[in-house]
């Protein structure tokens, strides 16, 4: 009898193991961006750029749960021929890179354990701007960016690969003009789970 409540509850306490460490795990990720900032003042192509940080994945059940993240992400731009009409100060058919602290907080759903499907906000704080995108070195961009991230991550074991499409919600325009301008791109990364 004392062996049968023995086995019973080392059974227990390793369910409950088990059971904690499919709710709450920390890994790591890179991957490469292909964004642009998307304005009338801008060229519309899409540049490199990288992303690299950590992630959490917290589970509420076995197809529900969120991965909140702490990113470093770079969007590559070049402003289009025609920069200095609409901003008079601004040099045309300039390179330069915005620098972002990301946080997004994805909602992710897991149909089948493979596969989790993502979606949610991105909160976006920048670290550095171009200083040569207008003469008189005003701040171009605002230092906030919000965001709507979607995609798909296969999991595979350890392993995490998948790719995001990141659309901003906000003008991050900080000169004194109409025009909107919005980071959009494309995210692919691969990351590992530590525990």
């Amino acid at each position: 009898m004392k062996r049968n409540a023995f086995v019973l509850s080392v059974s227990l306490v390793l369910a409950m193991l088990h059971t904690q460490a499919q709710g709450f795990h920390i890994g790591i990720k890179a991957g490469a961006n292909l964004f642009k900032v998307d304005g009338e003042s801008f060229s519309q192509e899409f540049k490199f750029g990288y992303s690299v940080g950590a992630f959490s994945e917290i589970n509420f059940t076995s197809s529900w749960g969120l991965q909140p993240e702490l990113l470093f992400n770079q969007t590559n731009y070049r402003t289009g021929g025609q920069f200095s009409d609409i901003y008079p100060d601004g040099l045309n058919d300039v390179k330069g890179k915005l620098n972002y602290l990301s946080i997004p907080v994805l909602l992710s759903f897991r149909p089948i354990p493979l596969l989790s499907l993502q979606a949610g906000p991105q909160f976006g704080i920048l670290l550095n701007q171009d200083e040569h995108l207008v003469n008189n070195a005003q701040n171009a961009f605002k230092k906030g960016d919000l965001s709507f991230v979607g995609g798909a991550q296969l999991n595979l074991a350890s392993i995490k690969v998948g790719a995001r499409y990141v659309i901003g919600l906000n003008n991050i325009n900080d000169l004194p003009n109409e025009n909107n301008w919005k980071n959009e791109g494309w995210q692919i990364y691969a990351g590992f789970r530590i525990f």
